[in-house]
């Protein structure tokens, strides 16, 4: 039994040791790739931004601040296209997505949530301002008079269901109701 529970320990120590050299290892390379992101800012900061060196007269002082502008603008136009490009792109993925479903005969469930909504508040999410109709349903109901019509009448004179068809069974009730039709 104790040898069982040695074993275990042992298992459960090699594990936490693993566990710890797999952690060290982590943060070592992000610590590197850290270093080597900065390195390539560094990088591209000396090549793309040279220094900037401001001139003594006014003019001059103006000339930079125009052509600083003109790269601004260059620069927003291009992050503005890339941008588009990107939409573009992602759009495209979605719908190519979708057609991949569609022909997989998949279809992904958006998640839902539950929500608890009368039904009035379900029509003024729905129809914002132009929703002025109240749900009670009882009182969109349609009043009926009741009157009494000829049909009402004329079942409650035709009485008995069995005898009505008694009297229309066998030839003379057919001779009877051949003489009715003409």
């Amino acid at each position: 039994f104790s040898h069982l529970q040695k074993k275990r320990r042992a298992a459960t120590a090699r594990r936490q040791h693993l566990k710890s050299a797999m952690l060290q290892l982590a943060v070592s390379e992000i610590e590197k790739e850290a270093a080597a992101k900065e390195v390539e800012k560094q990088n591209y900061l000396a090549e793309h931004c040279p220094p900037l060196s401001l001139p003594g007269s006014m003019q001059e002082l103006q000339d930079l601040c125009k052509k600083l502008h003109a790269k601004i603008e260059s620069v927003d136009e291009e992050r503005y296209d890339t941008e588009v490009k990107l939409q573009k792109t992602t759009k495209e993925l979605e719908d190519l997505s979708q057609k991949l479903f569609d022909l997989r005969g998949k279809f992904k469930r958006p998640p839902l949530r539950r929500v608890r909504m009368s039904a009035d508040a379900m029509l003024r999410a729905l129809l914002g301002s132009k929703h002025k109709v109240c749900m009670d349903l009882r009182a969109n109901l349609k009043q009926v008079k009741k009157e009494d019509t000829e049909k009402e009448k004329d079942l409650r004179d035709v009485g008995d269901w069995r005898k009505n068809i008694e009297e229309k069974s066998g030839m003379e009730g057919r001779k009877k109701m051949f003489e009715a039709g003409e």
